[in-house]
């Protein structure tokens, strides 16, 4: 058995975006934020499917917290990156900004949420997910956190 390579978070932090259409949006023209929750979830699995180069599959969402609202017309841009790496479990952290393209004016965060996702074999069941190498300060504080939360909802389990 050969040991697992550990990855950073910069090799799959991602940014993705899009353009917010009326097929998005209510009639009023506020994007629905199951639309915003789809983008953000594409952006976690990818960068999960990066960090584990094999199948994920997203397990829970949480803290999904909207900030600003968005509209039709706004160019959203989803960030995320890993926070913590359990055995087969990741916690991906996503920041949606919005950037209203007509007006000159600084991009605002729309949402935040943390997604966890687990590696899957080609059985889909769990796998080993390469550990996360740890760099900077700020991604030491952000597994931590993700490590607690990550503790509390396997306690949580076993009730």
């Amino acid at each position: 058995m050969f040991a697992i390579q550990s990855k950073t978070v910069e090799q799959s932090k991602v940014s993705i975006g899009n353009l917010m259409q009326p097929e998005h949006a209510n009639p009023p023209g506020n994007i629905h934020g199951g639309e915003i929750m789809k983008l953000m979830d594409n952006a976690a699995a990818i960068v999960a499917l990066r960090h584990t180069r094999t199948n994920v599959a997203t397990k829970r969402v949480d803290q999904l917290v909207f900030h600003h609202p968005v509209h039709v017309g706004d160019f959203v841009i989803c960030n995320a990156q890993l926070t913590f790496v359990g055995k087969s479990s990741m916690e991906v952290l996503v920041t949606v900004l919005v950037d209203n393209i007509t007006k000159d004016q600084p991009t605002k965060v729309a949402l935040t949420a943390f997604f966890t996702l687990v590696a899957l074999d080609g059985n889909g069941m769990p796998a080993d997910a390469p550990p996360l190498a740890i760099i900077t300060e700020e991604e030491r504080v952000l597994f931590e956190a993700g490590r607690q939360r990550y503790l509390s909802y396997k306690q949580q389990r076993l009730r």
